[in-house]
C-alpha cells in the first residue's frame, strides 16, 4: 500500500538562521521516509496560520519558533499538561483537522544541560546560580527545567521589571555570583554573528558554564568571549537535535 504523503514545517519569522528544515530532510532521507518532507514556513503575523494549514495538504505537524512561541496559544485546540505550564508552544501536532500544542524544548534543554554541567553540578564551593538572559517563549521552557532541577535564577531583560534585572544591573559582582549563564534571546544569531549581549565577560572564569540557545553561528560572539575567560561553553544545537526527535515522536504518536 502507497504510504500516505506527510509534511511538516516550521513557522517563525525570519527563518533564514533554522537547520530544521536540513535535519528533518537528512533524517527522513537517512531513515527511509520518500512520503516524508519538511518545509520552511516564514509567518510574520501567527493569524495567517489557518491560512497555512488550509492551503497545505497533508500537514501533519510544525515546529514554532520565535517569536510565535506563545503567541500560537490561542490558535490550537489543545494544549498538553506541560506546554500549558510552561505557557509556550513549540510543537503542533496536526491530526483529524484538531491542533495540539506540546513543548519538546523541556526535554531538549534539560538533557543538554545536563551533559553540560555534568553529574554534580553543586559540587564544589560554590553552589550553582543561573542568570536567564531574555523572557521570551524560549526562556519559559529554560525556566520551568532549573525549576525543576532545583537551580535558583535571576532574569535579565532590556527594560526594568519588578524583581528582574536590566543588563546595565549585571555588573561584575552579578556574574561572579552566577555561575551559569544563559542566552535566551537571539541575538548574535547568523546575519548578525557579531552582535553580542553587554555583559561583563572578564568577571568570568573557568568556574562558569555559558549556555547560548542559539546554534547558527557554531560559536557565537557571546560564547567566544566566556571561553576567552576559561568558562565550559555549548551552543543549541544539541537542544535542537535532542527536541527534534522528541517533536517525531509527538507527531508520531
Amino acid at each position: 500500500m502507497k504510504k500516505k504523503h506527510r509534511v511538516f514545517g516550521l513557522i517563525g519569522f525570519p527563518l533564514s538562521h533554522s537547520f530544521s528544515k536540513k535535519y528533518f530532510s537528512e533524517k527522513f532521507k537517512r531513515e527511509g521516509w520518500p512520503h516524508c518532507r519538511y518545509q520552511l514556513f516564514p509567518l510574520r503575523e501567527i493569524s495567517a496560520l489557518p491560512g497555512l494549514i488550509a492551503s497545505t495538504p497533508g500537514l501533519s505537524g510544525l515546529n514554532v519558533t520565535i517569536p510565535h512561541k506563545q503567541a500560537v496559544l490561542p490558535w490550537l485546540d489543545e494544549v498538553d499538561t506541560a506546554a500549558t505550564t510552561i505557557g509556550a508552544v513549540n510543537v503542533i501536532k496536526i491530526k483529524d483537522g484538531k491542533l495540539t500544542g506540546y513543548n519538546s524544548d523541556v526535554y531538549g534543554f534539560e538533557l543538554s544541560l545536563r551533559n553540560l554541567l555534568g553529574p554534580s553540578p553543586h559540587s564544589g564551593r560554590q553552589a550553582i546560580c543561573a542568570l536567564v538572559l531574555g523572557t521570551g517563549g524560549a526562556s519559559l521552557a529554560v525556566r520551568y527545567i532549573l525549576e525543576k532541577m532545583s537551580i535558583p535564577y535571576r532574569l535579565v531583560s532590556r527594560t526594568f521589571q519588578n524583581g528582574r534585572l536590566t543588563y546595565a544591573d549585571v555588573d561584575p559582582q552579578v556574574i561572579r555570583a552566577h555561575r551559569l549563564i544563559i542566552n535566551c534571546t537571539p541575538v548574535g544569531t547568523y546575519p548578525d554573528v557579531e552582535a553580542c549581549l553587554p555583559l561583563p565577560y572578564e568577571a568570568a572564569g573557568p568556574h562558569h558554564f555559558f549556555y547560548d540557545l542559539v546554534y547558527n553561528p557554531a560559536e557565537s560572539l557571546f560564547l567566544k568571549k566566556a571561553k576567552a575567560q576559561g568558562a565550559s561553553t555549548t551552543n543549541g544545537l544539541p537542544m535542537l537535535h535532542l527536541q527534534a526527535e522528541k517533536a517525531w515522536e509527538i507527531w508520531n504518536s
